[in-house]
């Protein structure tokens, strides 16, 4: 066991192997990835200036929706600059620390939105549940606790994982992955990582079946409340203040639970990495068009935000 701790010693630096080694298909992907980055990017922020700047858009659906985008924002922003680059270099390189702290920062930041829908959930089961003391229950100071809340969940959680995965001792240094995840770097373990998959396991029930628990008990309730709802049209607008929200739930568990609780093959490696990419760039790129495309209240906004800016020039 002193001579496996002395390989783990010895690290300073892990090698990348990224999505492809072929030229031309790194120039294709960093067009790709370059591209939904920067819509990432200008979504996202575009929504927490909306939020900040238009009055009809602070109530505490709005404010979980602006601690979302931030949350997508710093989680795009995590690792997508460093897989940008290493598509251009020929050596993918990525000091110990560095690696410890992406793969640190990214599990906390995704168990953080977890958790964030979870409440966003509940938010959604108080407005359409019990309208009537919808600002009762939802008061300011409530949304800042679970916002809070979540948040700190997330990167307790992440402490935790990123912890017993670097106390590994290692093989070698090389990752089959574009960024620092855990199942990657657990692979490179000299030793039995049964307690490491145990723990991961846990950690998989704690940040996204108890969330997601939490999404169907309050979806449920909201169901069964609308389908008490006799006119049409007022379930059509009830169904409507959730449906986007659904939509991101099911994109955000479903990617996740495919990934972490579905059993590994030995092909599953490569599809490990596109299922990551998905829910690392591709959800955080999609939720702010999906909010905003279907929700009229955002649109306004934007428009109003628009008109502001053709009045200034």
């Amino acid at each position: 066991m002193d001579q496996e701790n002395k390989t783990q010693t010895w690290v300073s630096e892990f090698i990348l192997l990224g999505l492809s080694n072929d030229p031309k298909t790194q120039v294709f992907l960093f067009v790709l990835v370059l591209t939904m980055y920067l819509v990432t990017l200008v979504g996202n922020t575009l929504i927490l200036l909306l939020i900040s700047l238009d009055n009809r858009l602070h109530n505490p659906m709005y404010f979980f929706l602006g601690v979302l985008s931030f949350v997508d924002l710093c989680y795009a922003n995590s690792f997508t600059p460093q897989m940008l680059a290493h598509m251009l270099s020929a050596r993918k390189s990525i000091p110990f620390y560095s690696c410890v702290f992406q793969l640190y920062l990214s599990l906390g930041l995704g168990g953080s939105e977890f958790f964030l829908l979870g409440a966003m959930a509940y938010d959604r089961y108080v407005a359409v549940c019990h309208p009537l003391h919808y600002t009762v229950i939802m008061h300011e100071g409530l949304c800042m606790g679970l916002a809070a809340s979540c948040l700190v969940a997330g990167f307790t959680n992440s402490l935790m994982e990123t912890i017993i995965t670097f106390r590994l001792p290692l093989c070698h240094n090389i990752i089959n992955h574009f960024a620092c995840e855990t199942l990657a770097v657990v692979r490179l373990a000299c030793v039995d990582i049964s307690f490491n998959m145990v723990m991961m396991a846990i950690s998989g029930f704690l940040v996204i079946m108890l969330p997601c628990s939490l999404v169907l008990f309050s979806y449920g309730c909201i169901v069964t409340a609308i389908l008490q709802i006799h006119s049409a049209q007022g379930r059509s607008k009830a169904f409507g203040t959730c449906a986007s929200h659904l939509i991101v739930v099911c994109m955000c568990f479903g990617a996740t639970i495919f990934t972490y609780l579905v059993p590994r093959s030995a092909s599953s490696m490569e599809v490990e990495k596109f299922v990551t990419l998905f829910y690392g760039l591709v959800a955080p790129m999609l939720n702010p068009l999906i909010y905003s495309l279907r929700n009229k209240e955002v649109m306004a906004a934007f428009q109003k935000f628009l008109e502001n800016f053709r009045d200034k020039e």
